[in-house]
């Protein structure tokens, strides 16, 4: 399988911290599976991104918090069917025993290198 990371990267540019981002919609809902919740999570960081001007092709780090290391595989796949194609930034990956809301299982924080203006 492919890694959906880098294991270095060089980034030049203003930095943006994103701060943890959790599975709720836009609605307040929470999907209900891994892949669910890692696709909303990614969305809410695209969300954030365009804000800023920039889009996931920015984004140089992230953290993944997951609650079931179990959940690799599918939480896996979810990630590499939304980052762009051939984008992986550099991560690490923590299998954590609670996040806020006992409903969710992926939390994501995350640096992207924004465009210069």
């Amino acid at each position: 399988m492919a890694k959906p990371y880098s294991d270095a990267l060089i980034a030049d540019g203003p930095l943006l911290f994103i701060s943890g981002q959790v599975p709720v919609g836009p609605d307040g809902e929470v999907a209900g599976d891994i892949g669910g919740q890692t696709r909303q999570v990614l969305s809410n960081i695209e969300e954030i991104l365009a804000r800023h001007g920039a889009d996931l092709t920015h984004v140089v780090r992230l953290t993944y918090y997951l609650r079931h290391i179990s959940d690799l595989d599918e939480f896996r796949s979810a990630l590499l069917s939304h980052l762009p194609d051939g984008h992986r930034p550099t991560a690490t990956l923590v299998e954590v025993s609670a996040l806020i809301d006992p409903t969710y299982h992926v939390e994501i924080d995350g640096v992207a290198c924004l465009p210069r203006r």
